[in-house]
């Protein structure tokens, strides 16, 4: 049984809603004050898991500092990019800026962790990319007027942040895929990975800089739904996603976990009332194709 496969599938499902949950928190205050309600309230959940489950003495476990520093590229400057994209693009289109991780972390882990990929691996890595791109980057069909697929700026500035948020995305997992490959604790490396996200973002949010400062108040409903999406996308959707790395490669790792963007067009339509196009649906259909290859390699 695939369990390190299917944890990464199952990241996926979490990041899937993740973006339409936290939307509307993002646009009313700012990527920077977001993250920071998000990161911290997260931090402190996962704290509370492990002092509980009495997994406090992997803290100090052999590799830590390697998933302290995954943390900065993956979760500050990864999350951070990601969302930033999303108030000028969309939860559709930057998603598919962020499947670009998975070519990304292939390649990364080819050249720096020699991992070998058989030719129908590399053949499901390759279509299942393909899909996402086509699922998301396709005519956004009967949805195109809702406030999800508003466009705002310059789309090129949108296009940067979404690349170096699948970059930073990729070299995270890249980075702690030794120290999970050696039983790291999920639970343990999500807190340490979160921990170190949050001191950089407090740092950076206290220099005198009006982009820093929340734009907007923070009401009980968008601190409830800025909570939520931190408990699903990072309580259970990146310790998925590091126990997948435990025995999962980077690239088939992070081409599953990246299959979010296929996942959010029924829940887009569900919340729409708008049928995708049918390009959508053939990327989709692609998408499905090439995870099918990955498990049964």
């Amino acid at each position: 049984m695939p369990y390190h496969e299917l944890a990464a599938f199952g990241a996926a499902m979490c990041w899937s809603v993740t973006g339409l949950i936290a939307a509307h928190s993002v646009s009313v205050l700012g990527p920077f004050a977001f993250n920071r309600i998000r990161w911290i309230s997260v931090f402190l959940i996962l704290l509370a898991i492990v002092v509980i489950s009495g997994r406090w003495d992997g803290v100090t476990a052999p590799g830590h500092w390697r998933i302290a520093v995954s943390g900065l590229l993956g979760v500050f400057l990864g999350d951070m990019m990601l969302f930033m994209a999303m108030v000028r693009l969309g939860p559709r289109r930057t998603g598919a800026l962020f499947a670009l991780n998975a070519p990304i972390a292939a390649l990364l882990g080819w050249l720096f962790l020699g991992e070998e990929l058989s030719l129908m691996a590399s053949s499901g890595i390759g279509i299942a990319t393909l899909g996402i791109a086509m699922a998301v980057l396709g005519r956004p069909g009967r949805s195109g007027q809702h406030r999800f697929e508003e466009v705002r700026g310059p789309v090129w500035i949108a296009v940067g942040m979404g690349v170096l948020a699948a970059t930073g995305q990729a070299t995270g997992s890249l980075i702690a895929r030794p120290a999970m490959a050696q039983g790291f604790d999920p639970y343990v490396a999500s807190m340490i990975r979160i921990g170190a996200a949050s001191v950089a973002q407090v740092a950076i949010m206290t220099l005198p800089l009006a982009m820093f400062r929340p734009k907007g108040a923070v009401t009980p409903r968008i601190l409830v739904m800025t909570v939520l999406s931190g408990i699903v996308a990072m309580v259970i959707g990146m310790t998925l996603m590091l126990f997948a790395l435990q025995g999962g490669k980077v690239g088939i790792v992070s081409t599953l976990s990246a299959l979010s963007p296929v996942l959010i067009l029924p829940v887009l339509w569900a919340l729409t009332g708008a049928r995708p196009s049918a390009t959508s649906w053939a990327g989709a259909a692609l998408a499905v194709i090439g995870m099918s290859l990955i498990f049964l390699r």
